[in-house]
């Protein structure tokens, strides 16, 4: 739109200037490398590979880079890119009971076959500024990490492979079952076809994982303070890695094609049960590419409000419409819908402008055929009195 400005198209291609000496910095310093990006920032990079619905880490990590640390844009970016790609084929559901373990945690069992795999986490960390890795010295982990012991909180002498946590419930009957719908269905595709309602629980959920990280985050804390239904506890929260599988059509059968990191987050909730239900467990769900639990845990959060309708429940609080979440959570829309306000506006903003000068124009206008309608109800009243000194000026 700014094309049409005089001058706009110089104007545009000056701006990309700036745009690349700001992202470039002091050429002193050596320029950030894709590789180094997709390293040494694994967690921004996890988050734009799950909100542009692209599992790449090299082209997530050139997103960012090309964005300028601006994980939104890179988003944005990652996802125009997606829809250049063909779609050759659709995978096999993954099996997730059978990740190679990296960090696997459960707040529900103290004691679980595996152990408590704590792995790499923020979590028991004291939130300090580490000026240590200000001086770039070369530091090795090698050189910091003691030897392992043989104990089962160490991933690498953990097993890999380990049972879901909430296969114990469900061997009781604890917690509701979600057994294959019949004729096993296809999910919709929220990336080919528009949102609509009422959306399944397929689409919510892909939905969530491409919602904005913050946006979802605030959504299931707003449950947490009382505006849902829910009592939540971690069921288990799993990280590593999980086999990508196939049929090609001249095969017929399935073959592993790669493997993608993933964190996967199962919530476990209260229900009351109802006069059809016994009492038992609910579950909400959460995946991301990545190393990513604090999205995975507010996704399973989320998918737990937004079941509010079939587990008989009252939709009274934000958290369970789902019509307010979907619509608001995608950040490449919401962004696209603000940052238009920064483009011009001249023809609306002038019409708009003019009214306002006639609207107070009228205003003045009643206003001063009122004082002087007022002012002959005066005198038709008080023919003898002196005239007030606004009655002379006027």
């Amino acid at each position: 739109m700014y094309v049409a400005v005089k001058g706009g198209e110089r104007a545009i291609e000056a701006s990309y200037l700036a745009l690349a000496r700001t992202r470039r910095g002091d050429t002193a310093l050596p320029e950030l490398s894709i590789a180094q990006i997709r390293e040494q920032m694994p967690l921004a990079v996890a988050r734009v590979m799950t909100e542009g619905s692209l599992y790449d880490r090299d082209l997530a990590a050139l997103a960012i880079k090309q964005a300028s640390g601006d994980l939104l844009e890179a988003v944005f970016l990652l996802r125009a890119y997606r829809t250049t790609l063909p779609r050759l084929l659709s995978t096999l559901p993954l099996d997730t009971s059978k990740m190679t373990i990296e960090r696997r945690i459960s707040s529900t069992f103290k004691d679980v076959p595996g152990g408590q795999v704590l792995g790499a986490t923020y979590d028991y960390t004291q939130r300090l500024l580490d000026f240590s890795l200000a001086a770039e010295s070369g530091f090795q982990v090698a050189d910091a990490v003691p030897p392992q012991e043989n104990t089962k909180e160490n991933t690498q002498n953990s097993p890999r492979v380990m049972p879901r946590v909430l296969d114990f419930l469900n061997a009781e009957g604890l917690i509701q079952q979600e057994p294959v719908p019949p004729g096993d269905p296809a999910p919709g595709d929220l990336t080919r076809e528009p949102l609509a309602f009422p959306a399944q629980r397929d689409i919510r959920l892909q939905n969530l994982a491409r919602a904005d990280e913050g946006f979802v985050l605030a959504m299931a804390y707003s449950t947490q303070r009382g505006y849902a239904n829910t009592h939540p506890f971690a069921g288990e929260i799993r990280h590593g890695s999980v086999a990508v599988e196939v049929i090609p059509e001249e095969l017929g059968f399935a073959i592993e094609i790669g493997e993608i990191e993933i964190t996967e987050c199962q919530m476990v909730n209260q229900f009351a049960g109802s006069h059809t239900e016994a009492a038992c467990f609910t579950r909400g769900y959460g995946l991301t590419f990545g190393h990513n639990e604090r999205k995975a845990m507010a996704m399973g959060l989320m998918d737990r409000s937004l079941r509010c309708e079939e587990l008989g429940e009252e939709a009274s609080a934000p958290a369970q419409m789902a019509e307010f979440v979907l619509y608001h959570s995608d950040n490449v829309e919401a962004s696209g819908f603000l940052q238009h306000l920064k483009l011009p506006h001249y023809v609306d903003f002038q019409s708009e402008l003019n009214l306002v000068r006639a609207l107070r124009r009228k205003t003045a206008q009643a206003a001063d055929a009122a004082a002087e309608a007022e002012n002959l109800a005066a005198e038709e009243q008080f023919p003898d009195a002196p005239a007030s000194d606004a009655q002379k000026a006027a």
